[in-house]
């Protein structure tokens, strides 16, 4: 049926490629970021790995591909890149600890929630759409907090102080609304255990 994916046993389509090609340049971004001053291409590497996650999920919607592979490596692949990014980040002083904590502890609480969820047998729980407006959120306020700090601890310059001014605004919204839908989560994913529960004693 036509909108519906086929999924694919093999390994080789193209969602994969851009997953994998995403996961091989998570290193260089984090030898830009802790081993070279050139900050300023790391963080436009970072917003451009966090967009492929947009790319290969329309390419696996407009050429009906999935995959059992691409099922694992797509999140293993967000969260390496969300994880890499937050701590990263942090540790060159562009963010304080207390927002990256925040941000790290919402990922390891959907992370375990996710694997509990799935070893118990519960059906699959649909993305809610303020979760993608939190998580694209965050997506930009990261790198913009890297691109307007700068190497050495040299000053900020003026559009650097305004464009920070801003994404404060961005990464405090993203950050609150995505607490606020791990807690929304919480009816569904009860509800989704219970119709896996029922599932299997049916079968």
């Amino acid at each position: 049926m036509d909108g519906e994916l086929t999924t694919v046993n093999g390994w080789a389509t193209w969602p994969n490629a851009v997953t994998a090609l995403r996961l091989a340049l998570i290193p260089l971004y984090v030898i830009l970021v802790s081993r070279t001053h050139h900050w300023a291409i790391a963080a436009w590497l970072l917003a451009t790995l966090g967009a492929t996650d947009w790319i290969d999920g329309y390419l696996a919607r407009r050429l009906n591909q999935t995959s059992n592979v691409g099922k694992i490596l797509d999140p293993v692949a967000d969260r390496l890149l969300v994880i890499s990014g937050v701590i990263t980040i942090a540790a060159v002083g562009a963010v304080p600890w207390w927002f990256a904590g925040a941000t790290l502890a919402r990922e390891i609480l959907v992370s375990a929630m996710t694997l509990v969820l799935a070893a118990l047998g519960a059906a699959r729980i649909d993305v809610l759409w303020w979760g993608k407006v939190s998580t694209f959120a965050l997506m930009v306020a990261y790198p913009l907090f890297l691109l307007t700090t700068n190497a050495q601890h040299v000053v900020r310059s003026q559009w650097q102080n305004v464009i920070r001014d801003i994404d404060w605004g961005i990464g405090l919204f993203g950050l609150t609304v995505a607490w606020v839908v791990l807690a929304g989560y919480v009816p569904g994913a009860l509800e989704a255990l219970r119709r896996g529960r029922a599932a299997r004693a049916v079968d």
